[in-house]
């Protein structure tokens, strides 16, 4: 006769089940009882929340590591009411995301810092069919904590919005039109006063200015650093020396130097908003027999990889996109937690990198 399965469980020397014993996990209760302090202690040791002594807290602390406590994220969340995790809505294509250096640098930078303090990251794109109901209804759901917004174009209501429903909001950059709102830019009136004072200082007189959108505050500061640079060498403004690029490309680049040489063939020099503009403009020069810089000089902006690989190597204006991704992360953190208060504005320097082409 064998022995019952509860007869079996209770003699050591009977057959054993064929059931493995289950450890159960430890909860907060658990860590509470092995540190000798509350519940309550530990949830606000594990959320982050409320004060707690130095000496409970390294209880709470050896507790957790001891057990092999696992944090239950959906349980924090609504203790917290925080996700973990941000967005970071970029309204370009993902052609140009992955394309143009200066995008790649920031999302670097961002990721970098959010690392540091343990946040997720949500990527996500402009909707081809332009419609963005859906993702505006999923951020201003609190779905995640905050959102950090890049290469916005015109008086974009989504931030505003974002802010009044209780979500910190971070630009890079300020839309034109927009109300006040956190942003982190470079200072790209004086990088362009810079640069084209460069060339009017290497005895150009005719200098032409490739600029980027006029519904972007990028687009708008750099022409405006242009034209400053020329009255302040009591040079005259020509508008024909002008073209409004469409986007920062190298297409956008070559097409908009093609209208400069047509407009005013006697061009010496050229201002380009962005590296790869200034890059389609090296290009148009070569197809009419114009040598860089002997028959062009070419100045561009974001001292991205490409300027060094470029030929020549370009001349450009140098801005630290990686530190700008950094910041506007490390802004978006320290509203998150209540350690900043917005409107805030980061703005940083920047400097010329003289190379080959000018």
């Amino acid at each position: 006769m064998t022995d019952s399965p509860a007869q079996a469980a209770k003699d050591p020397g009977g057959p054993r089940t064929a059931r493995a014993t289950r450890r159960e996990r430890p909860t907060l209760d658990t860590v509470a009882r092995h540190a000798g302090v509350g519940r309550g202690t530990v949830s606000r040791v594990v959320n982050e929340t409320g004060s707690v002594s130095e000496r409970s807290r390294e209880a709470v602390l050896a507790a957790v590591e001891e057990l092999g406590y696992v944090p239950n994220h959906a349980a924090r969340s609504l203790v917290t009411r925080r996700t973990g995790a941000v967005a970071l809505v970029v309204t370009e294509s993902q052609e140009r995301l992955w394309s143009e250096p200066y995008f790649a640098g920031i999302v670097r930078g961002i990721t970098e810092q959010l690392g540091e303090d343990d946040i997720r990251l949500m990527l996500t794109f402009e909707p081809r069919d332009g419609s963005r109901a859906k993702l505006e209804s999923y951020l201003l759901g609190h779905h995640v904590d905050g959102v950090m917004m890049v290469s916005g174009h015109g008086a974009d209501p989504l931030p505003e919005r974002l802010e009044n429903a209780g979500v910190p909001t971070v630009l890079c950059g300020v839309p034109i039109g927009l109300s006040p709102v956190s942003f982190v830019d470079c200072d790209n009136r004086s990088g362009a006063r810079e640069a084209t004072d460069y060339l009017a200082r290497r005895g150009h007189e005719a200098i032409a200015c490739i600029t980027g959108p006029q519904d972007m505050s990028v687009g708008v500061d750099r022409l405006a650093g242009y034209r400053d640079a020329l009255r302040g060498r009591r040079l005259k403004v020509v508008e024909e020396r002008i073209a409004v690029a469409d986007e920062f490309g190298e297409a956008a680049g070559v097409a908009a130097m093609r209208r400069i040489f047509e407009a005013d063939p006697g061009v010496t020099a050229v201002f380009a908003a962005s590296d790869p503009l200034a890059i389609g403009a090296i290009r148009a020069a070569r197809d009419r027999g114009r040598d860089v810089p002997s028959g062009l000089a070419v100045v561009g902006f974001d001292d991205s990889p490409l300027a060094e690989m470029s030929e020549p190597p370009l001349t450009t204006v140098h801005q630290p996109t990686e530190t700008l991704g950094r910041e506007m992360a490390r802004l978006l953190i320290g509203r998150i937690r209540g350690e900043e208060t917005g409107p805030l504005v980061t703005i940083l320097g920047t400097h010329l990198v003289e190379r080959g082409s000018a």
